[in-house]
């Protein structure tokens, strides 16, 4: 049985693009949406048994209609061929008030025809061609779809997190006592995995997000584990394969040098494989140079010159001294950028002798990681139990690297 595994599509992701005059959509739309069409039309081509989408749709809770439009345009494709198609709901498509729909409701509202909306911890059992899959699906946990609020009133953040995760591992082993061993088993989950590698999307504070234990989702019931979340494509596990596809379009430059696509697994019972499927996703390309000669301007371009930028998001970074900067000619430089997609920025580092200073004495050279982290906090004036829980973390992290 053949499954298709993407994730964290990102749909309204706006920055490093412009307003197309003819269709007067945002540019960089298009590009989500040709990857999307690559993972579409691979489903289709290839007859996937099963698509699973593994959460956030959308960039916001509250995508536009013409998002929702284009989006649905592609899954009915897929409801058309006979795909089963499950939808697990992200951080991105959850509300932020009970009683509201999440961003890819709609589709269980009108019973479109073989998609299942995954907004709650269950089991699946669907029929496809090629015979019965079971999918237990884990969607973005919110506190308060698996907490009362006397259950942690009176619990600081750490013991809240502790017992979101004892819930959420009872419900993941309810659901595996369930499984038919018959018949294959998937998990599909949205949320951090214990050992995962972060890119740029991570926009929560250490300590605030639950995060999964390698145990549960290497379960030897579930013969293969989609993941959604991370948007830097990478495999947590072979036994079972625990595969987060990543993001399927570049977001910002933090993620410049990771491939973006989405995995194809080959699942029977008791084993499974998969790959990694690559797609033409938009480049990004950083041009750094030291701009310090007699002719700095000649040196940005011959870095330029250096890089492929055709159709790329590009940035210019310029190391260069207070001397030379007066001497580089700009309009030359953007010149030479004419075959990019979009230029990012043009960041002018020009040496300075002046140190910096966290409003202490001690200069910020002068001071360890964590002494500059622990300063930071005090000027944020951050909560002092939260901070104790950052500080924990850095010298987890200072540990790490020191070893």
């Amino acid at each position: 049985m053949r499954l298709l595994h993407f994730a964290d599509l990102h749909l309204g992701v706006e920055n490093y693009g412009r307003i197309d005059p003819q269709t007067g959509l945002f540019s960089r739309l298009t590009d989500f949406l040709r990857s999307l069409d690559q993972i579409v039309d691979h489903a289709l081509e290839q007859e996937m048994d099963l698509v699973v989408f593994a959460g956030d749709a959308y960039k916001s809770r509250d995508p536009s209609p013409t998002y929702q439009r284009e989006f649905a345009r592609r899954i009915q494709r897929l409801s058309a061929a006979g795909i089963p198609t499950i939808l697990v709901v992200g951080n991105h498509d959850t509300p932020n008030a009970l009683g509201r729909a999440n961003a890819v409701e709609i589709f269980a509202t009108l019973e479109v025809e073989n998609v299942v909306v995954a907004k709650w911890p269950a089991t699946h059992r669907l029929e496809t061609k090629s015979g019965p899959i079971q999918v237990v699906t884990l969607p973005w946990v919110v506190r308060s779809t698996l907490l009362a609020r006397e259950e942690y009133k009176n619990l600081n953040l750490e013991e809240i997190n502790a017992l979101i995760l004892e819930k959420i591992e009872n419900i993941i082993a309810e659901e595996v006592v369930g499984l038919d061993p018959d018949v294959p088993a998937v998990l599909a989950a949205h949320g951090s995995v214990f050992g995962a590698t972060y890119g740029s999307e991570r926009s929560v504070m250490l300590g605030q997000e639950v995060i999964l234990p390698r145990s549960m989702v290497t379960n030897p019931a579930f013969d293969y584990v989609a993941l959604g979340h991370i948007h830097k494509h990478q495999v947590i596990s072979e036994e079972p394969p625990v595969v987060y596809a990543g993001s399927i379009e570049r977001i910002d430059f933090g993620e410049e040098r990771e491939d973006k696509g989405f995995v194809v697994a080959e699942v029977e019972k008791g084993q499974a494989t998969y790959e990694f499927v690559k797609l033409a996703a938009r480049p990004f390309v950083t041009v750094k140079v030291e701009a310090k000669g007699d002719d700095p301007t000649a040196e940005v371009l011959a870095a330029i010159d250096e890089h492929d930028i055709a159709e790329a998001v590009v940035r210019v970074i310029i190391h260069t001294t207070p001397d030379k900067e007066p001497l580089i000619r700009e309009n030359e430089v953007r010149r030479r950028l004419a075959d990019a997609f979009h230029v990012a920025a043009m960041v002018r580092d020009v040496e300075r002798k002046t140190r910096l200073r966290l409003g202490t004495d001690q200069a910020v050279e002068e001071m360890t990681p964590r002494q500059m982290l622990e300063r930071y906090l005090e000027v944020k004036q951050t909560p002092p139990e939260r901070a104790q829980v950052l500080l924990e973390y850095a010298d987890q992290i200072i540990e790490a690297i020191n070893y």
